[in-house]
């Protein structure tokens, strides 16, 4: 049993080789004790005085040779062991390959079978799951490495065919070299995709924004008075600056599609949607020009009224007094009614140039083509035709008190 050389064909076999080989040393333990107790009691039948049953020496000579054959049955018990110990590593290195392989062969198909995503959302979900999958690349990493190193221990002992070990080593070390090959490129192709789908969200994204603030800026709401109008020129102007902080990602977007893989960049549908944020774009900043341009065009409208108002009450009201006015014919009450003329003078040099900035902003609004035009330029004619009125009531008032005048005058020289 001791100088057999069965030594397995598997791992399996090679155990419940160990186990009888176990089996077999405790039995040669059991029998060590019971040859020691027997060769004690042999001796001594050496060591009688008188009658001897038989020479000492060929008892002497039979105790040695039993506890030769029983030391050299030690030394051939313990040699198998080390040899089917051999034999398990060599074999459970063989088994570690080939879960290695099997292993391997998982993880190619599971790489051969994956796709990059649909969208954002997928190709995050398969990143998180690629990432778990470089986690168990890693500990198989550091298992294999073990198994070479036990592989190598084998090779150094020299006790096996090295061919096989070899071989199976480097078949071993072939495939997990392709294997990260394959998973590198899966890796790359799964970040060219995040990359394109990323971009493509934000560029969504973009689009969305730019629609809504279309929305904004194409608004025919211009208010409906000078405080409404202000309120909606403040928050144009907000807009107005975010659309400025955007053309920043509009223009980025060029540079980020060129830095996209060849397969994304050169698709039709994504340079086309690059044109049409472009575009886009341009006839936000466009129309927000015109609404910013239309909403100071109503201000204007909206104060040249307020002003236009200010001036008539004023016209109204210097319109009564002068229709309600008499001329006096005392000297005394015509020297007050010409001092009240003077002051009168004064006001009306001041309304005149309020009417003149009046009729100059009418005239600019009415240049620009403004869509109340009509109306602004009505108000105008208005507003210009009572000043003319009140002109010519200050005249013939001011006719009738130098009239007066003169005829006080004539009757204080006679």
């Amino acid at each position: 049993l001791l100088v057999s050389k069965d030594l397995g064909k598997h791992l399996l076999e090679v155990e419940d080789l160990l186990q009888k080989h176990g089996l077999l040393e405790a039995d040669i333990s059991a029998q060590t004790e019971r040859v020691q107790a027997l060769n004690a009691a042999a001796l001594k039948f050496s060591e009688l005085e008188g009658y001897q049953p038989c020479d000492p020496q060929i008892i002497c000579n039979r105790v040695n040779h039993v506890q030769t054959c029983l030391e050299e049955l030690g030394e051939l018990a313990a040699k198998r062991r080390k040899e089917l110990e051999d034999s398990r590593q060599l074999w459970a290195f063989f088994q570690e390959m080939e879960e290695a392989e099997a292993w391997i062969r998982e993880k190619e198909q599971i790489l051969a079978s994956k796709t990059c995503g649909r969208d954002l959302s997928s190709v995050l979900t398969l990143t998180n799951k690629h990432k778990s999958m470089l986690g168990e690349l890693g500990s198989r990493r550091a298992l294999l490495h073990q198994a070479m190193k036990k592989g190598e221990q084998i090779l150094a002992k020299k006790r096996f065919s090295p061919g096989g070990i070899q071989e199976k080593m480097r078949e071993v070390r072939l495939r997990w070299k392709k294997l990260e090959e394959v998973t590198g490129l899966h890796q790359q192709r799964l970040q060219e995709a995040l990359n394109f789908f990323q971009f493509s969200a934000e560029t969504d994204d973009l689009v969305a924004w730019l629609q809504d603030t279309y929305r904004i800026v194409s608004s025919d709401d211009f208010g409906h008075d000078d405080y409404s109008t202000q309120a909606l020129l403040r928050k144009h102007r907000a807009v107005v600056e975010e659309v400025e902080k955007h053309r920043a990602a509009v223009v980025a977007l060029r540079k980020q599609l060129a830095l996209l893989a060849a397969e994304h960049r050169q698709g039709v549908d994504v340079q086309i949607r690059v044109v049409e944020v472009e575009q886009l774009y341009g006839e936000v900043v466009e129309v927000a020009v015109l609404r910013q341009q239309w909403l100071q065009d109503a201000l204007a409208v909206y104060r040249m009224f307020s002003e236009v108002h200010a001036c008539e009450v004023w016209v109204d009201e210097k319109e009564q007094w002068l229709e309600r006015m008499e001329v006096p014919e005392e000297l005394d009450e015509v020297e007050v009614v010409q001092h009240r003329f003077e002051s009168l003078d004064q006001e009306m040099n001041s309304v005149m140039g309020r009417i003149l900035d009046v009729n100059q902003v009418v005239q600019q609004l009415v240049d620009g083509g403004h869509p109340s035009s009509e109306e602004v330029r009505a108000c105008q004619d208005h507003l210009n035709s009572r000043w003319n009125r009140v002109v010519e009531l200050v005249e013939r008032k001011k006719d009738q008190l130098s009239s007066v005048l003169k005829i006080q005058n004539y009757l204080l020289e006679c």
